[in-house]
């Protein structure tokens, strides 16, 4: 059942690896969003789990997101490449454009967002993407754009047209559901991880008349499934050791009030 690596898979991203196998796994959270599946891509151990269950089971404010990151870490994974679908705020993108977001704002308003039940446990923040795993998704392909700033909704609406024009005019670049509280349940769990945005729709507030629709995101992401895949397989290839990456190391001389697996 071990992986040293997961994929975490987005809108419609439902699979990943070929001839693996699926594992239940247990967690004091809960059940993951779905069976995670463990496999061999470029000679390492992977992990697979999509994030809104088998057939998009789960709405993003209805994930339960630390079981999942729980589960991922219980099985060895210590570095996560988390794929998404997201709408731009900035002009200067596209449909179907890449980026690999290094900052993060959170506007959720209603999600448990840490393991901490008691004492005090305060988790370094500020850069919320490990800096190796974004280096390996950003080389793996010459398109990727290198940084932003994605702004994460509650949902599952999508935003108002002064809602996006204000989280452009903050210096927003992508929006997005699902991308808290994963990012710092990983840090909590002393596990690498970083995101990767496909951009599916320009949202309300880029330009007038626009707006974004369910069927149009759904669709921009699945006719990008092949090239995430190629890209990821690239990553996952070239991630390095994480051992001494400051993503776990935070921790090391605090006493934790939770459990972290492994």
């Amino acid at each position: 059942m071990a992986a040293e690596i997961a994929v975490i898979g987005g809108t419609g991203f439902y699979s990943f690896i070929e001839d693996g196998l699926e594992h239940d796994v247990w967690t004091p959270f809960g059940e993951p969003s779905a069976p995670i599946t463990v496999g061999v891509i470029g000679g390492r151990r992977v992990a697979f789990l999509p994030r809104h269950g088998a057939g998009h089971r789960f709405p993003p404010h209805a994930i339960n997101y630390r079981a999942n990151l729980w589960a991922l870490r219980s099985l060895g994974v210590r570095q996560v490449l988390a794929p998404c679908a997201v709408g731009g705020l900035d002009p200067g993108l596209a449909p179907g454009d890449l980026v690999v977001p290094d900052q993060l704002v959170d506007r959720t308003q209603d999600r448990v967002q840490t393991y901490v039940e008691s004492g005090a446990v305060h988790v370094p923040f500020a850069d919320p993407y490990c800096p190796r795993v974004r280096r390996a998704l950003v080389r793996a392909d010459p398109d990727v754009r290198d940084g932003g700033t994605m702004v994460v909704v509650e949902g599952p609406r999508f935003s108002t047209r002064a809602e996006s024009r204000q989280y452009a005019a903050a210096g927003g670049t992508l929006v997005n559901m699902t991308g808290h509280p994963e990012a710092v349940l990983a840090r909590e769990m002393r596990t690498c991880y970083a995101a990767l945005a496909l951009v599916t729709d320009m949202d309300a507030g880029v330009e007038t008349g626009e707006g974004v629709d369910q069927v149009e995101v759904f669709a921009r992401f699945e006719a990008n499934l092949a090239r995430l895949g190629a890209l990821l397989r690239a990553a996952v290839s070239s991630l390095g050791d994480p051992a001494g990456c400051s993503c776990s190391t935070w921790a090391d001389d605090l006493a934790l009030t939770y459990d972290v697996p492994g």
